[in-house]
């Protein structure tokens, strides 16, 4: 009796075969299917392709930004230029003060000095005030030089700038020569000449000024009758002096120091006399 394989078995039967012909192929060397061969007996992963890296480009500065760029470059240039601006202004501003600081101090210190070295003498007069111009005989600084000096302050408009001024005559050894002196003194304050210019000298600008003398308790008016010293004679020329003077000027703005200014000088003559 004759059996007949089912249609299932042989299926299995040939798959059997064709998983061992697989594996016969394999034990062979040769590559399966979808494998890559490199020639050595070694299996590999599926060969692909390599990828292209696309370089990346940097981008530049648009039109928009660079004229931000430029305009806020410009904005701090101007400041910076601005900021060395205020500080020259400043430094010249302190230089100017300092400077006219010094002059004022200068003018103040020729001052004293004129007012203590005052030398009443018989015949003349030791300090005279008329109103725009003060006269002042004074011993002379140079020693040994035993002459005197007429020396004058004033206030006179120089090329538009009202200007204090001071003169200075040269050493005088007679009486001759100390009233020429004291005539030259009174005409330079009004209309001086290129003679009378030469012993002037240019101080500060000033505004205006006053003189007050102390006598008998109280500041008077120099020119007033009141103020006037009757007890100057020719043998007591000393008497004529007042016992103080005080000086009030009025600087003008832009001169480094402005506004009013006081000073007063003591006779030393009294000064030695008090207890």
């Amino acid at each position: 009796m004759e059996y007949t394989p089912l249609s299932g078995c042989a299926a299995s039967s040939r798959s059997r075969a064709s998983r061992g012909q697989g594996n016969d192929a394999s034990a062979a060397g040769r590559p399966l299917r979808g494998v890559r061969w490199t020639g050595a007996r070694q299996f590999h992963r599926p060969w692909r392709a390599p990828r292209v890296r696309v370089m990346k480009t940097h981008r530049g500065f648009t039109l928009i930004e660079l004229l931000v760029a430029i305009a806020v470059m410009a904005l701090i240039a101007i400041l910076s230029w601005r900021g060395l601006d205020g500080m020259v202004r400043a430094q010249e501003q302190t230089r100017a003060r300092a400077e006219a600081h010094l002059v004022l101090q200068t003018t103040l210190a020729q001052w004293d000095a004129d007012l203590d070295a005052l030398q009443p003498l018989l015949h003349t007069t030791p300090i005279d005030w008329d109103g725009q111009v003060l006269r002042m005989t004074r011993r002379a600084s140079l020693w040994p030089d035993p002459g005197a000096l007429v020396v004058a302050w004033t206030r006179r408009n120089v090329d538009g700038t009202d200007l204090w001024l001071r003169w200075q005559s040269p050493p005088l050894r007679t009486l001759a020569q100390w009233q020429q002196a004291w005539q030259t003194a009174s005409q330079w304050a009004r209309n001086p000449g290129d003679a009378e210019r030469r012993g002037e000298v240019a101080l500060l600008p000033l505004a205006q000024w006053r003189l007050l003398f102390y006598r008998d308790g109280a500041w008077t008016n120099p020119q007033s009758s009141s103020g006037q010293d009757k007890a100057s004679t020719a043998s007591d020329p000393g008497a004529a002096l007042p016992e103080g003077i005080r000086l009030e000027i009025t600087l003008p703005p832009g001169a480094g120091v402005a506004g009013p200014l006081a000073r007063d000088w003591v006779n030393p003559v009294v000064r030695d006399r008090q207890p």
